[in-house]
């Protein structure tokens, strides 16, 4: 028997967007001037005018596996072998917890179950704005309290001033840089922008940076001739390998800026092989955890494994059961659902590092595009931090992975029913 949130999922076409609304919210503020019309005429696909559904139930699992990982990931076995299979930067902490963690979870008939963790997971500011805009749809189903929603840019705010302090405790944070590479052609580049204004909101003065224009000198990183205090990390070369990230990678190694989230953040949590070790029962029995936790992690996160030559005939066997990703892989890119594999895609997979996933189908929801009438795929989104949910997010898509090419698709605000 399907739960209220699934009914509505599955039956419920109302538009909850109140797009004038949206629209108040963007334009709030000078610093914000465009914003609304860049997402419209450039990035159409970026907010879906519905909504989706979780039920209480639903989101107290998400809560529990969340934390339950994050007990895990603070034992010292589990961290020297994510350390052991990461570079030398990663072992550098230097206090802060990193910001926006990104649990992803499809939704199945035993519960909600964890895909992926990602660092520096983009939509945390943008979904908050959306859940703002939205018209109450089904009667008990809300998106969060409002006072949750009229205070989470203060709690996204304490948030940085929490990492800042857990690594300079006793000095003034002047200059914040959100920092990724040509920042003005990522698609998230109007989030950037809010970013912008959330700390000049509260008196923070923050650039957008792209890391070829910072300078390491003197002990100090630059931009032009400001002194950068604090980075907001929005880059996917999770390990600053690349040339043009020389300089933020040589402050970040001499303490000589707060970066989040890191390398080493990157390393604990986000590390595809990360979910090959929480789903090895062997390895979890080093762990010396209880029953319950490791109950907790098998049914939660779907069983992953290496791929390796030496399992390649009993993987190709089973490759429609399975979903393959890149370990150093990031946005859906390279990704390929076992049962559209052809050979000459499975010898390049065996040429590079992957990881094979069970695959758990992805929940549906009914949407109106236009009067026609069509099923688009879910992924859930919660944004973490310190364990914690701040804020729970849809995507909505069709095809094999998240896009944000699909017409009445795209980010949208979860609400949460009591059944």
């Amino acid at each position: 028997m399907k739960n209220a949130a699934e009914t509505l999922n599955r039956e419920c076409t109302c538009q909850t967007l109140d797009a004038t609304q949206l629209r108040a919210q963007l334009a709030r503020d000078p610093l914000l001037k465009g914003i609304f019309e860049d997402i419209i005429q450039s990035r159409p696909n970026l907010f879906s005018a519905t909504s989706v559904f979780l039920n209480s139930k639903q989101v107290a699992d998400m809560a529990e596996l969340i934390r339950t990982i994050e007990t895990v990931i603070k034992c010292a076995e589990y961290q020297n072998i994510a350390l052991k299979r990461s570079p030398e930067i990663a072992k550098i902490k230097h206090g802060p917890h990193g910001v926006f963690m990104g649990y992803d979870f499809h939704l199945s008939d035993t519960g909600p179950k964890l895909i992926e963790i990602n660092t520096n997971a983009g939509g945390g500011l943008l979904n908050l704005e959306l859940a703002k805009a939205q018209q109450q749809c089904a009667k008990d189903a809300t998106v969060h309290t409002e006072k949750k929603l009229n205070h989470l840019d203060q709690e996204y705010f304490s948030m940085f001033i929490q990492e800042w302090k857990s690594q300079r405790p006793d000095q003034e944070l002047k200059l914040i840089a959100i920092v990724d590479d040509s920042p003005e052609k990522q698609y998230l580049y109007p989030e950037f922008q809010l970013f912008e204004h959330l700390f000049a909101h509260f008196k923070i003065k923050a650039v957008i940076a792209d890391p070829k224009d910072l300078i390491f000198r003197d002990g100090k990183l630059w931009i032009s001739d400001q002194s950068v205090d604090m980075v907001y990390n929005r880059l996917t070369d999770f390990y600053l390998e690349e040339e043009n990230h020389k300089s933020l990678r040589e402050a970040f190694q001499s303490d000589s800026i707060v970066l989040t989230p890191s390398p080493h953040h990157h390393a604990l949590y986000a590390n595809k092989l990360n979910l090959v070790t929480l789903t090895d029962e062997n390895e979890l029995d080093k762990f010396q955890l209880s029953a319950g936790i490791k109950a907790t992690l098998l049914k939660g996160i779907p069983k992953t494994l290496m791929v390796t030559q030496e399992d390649a005939e009993s993987l190709w066997l089973n490759k429609k059961n399975l979903f393959f990703k890149p370990i150093a892989g990031f946005g859906s890119k390279a990704t390929y659902r076992g049962d559209k594999l052809t050979l000459k895609v499975w010898a390049e997979i065996l040429k590079e590092k992957y990881v094979a996933q069970k695959i758990i189908p992805p929940s549906q929801r009914l949407v109106q595009i236009d009067q026609a009438m069509a099923d688009l795929k879910i992924d859930i989104r919660a944004y973490v931090y310190e364990g914690e949910i701040q804020l729970l997010a849809a995507r909505l898509y069709a095809g094999q992975t998240t896009n944000f090419r699909t017409v009445g698709g795209g980010f949208a605000p979860v609400f949460i029913t009591s059944k």
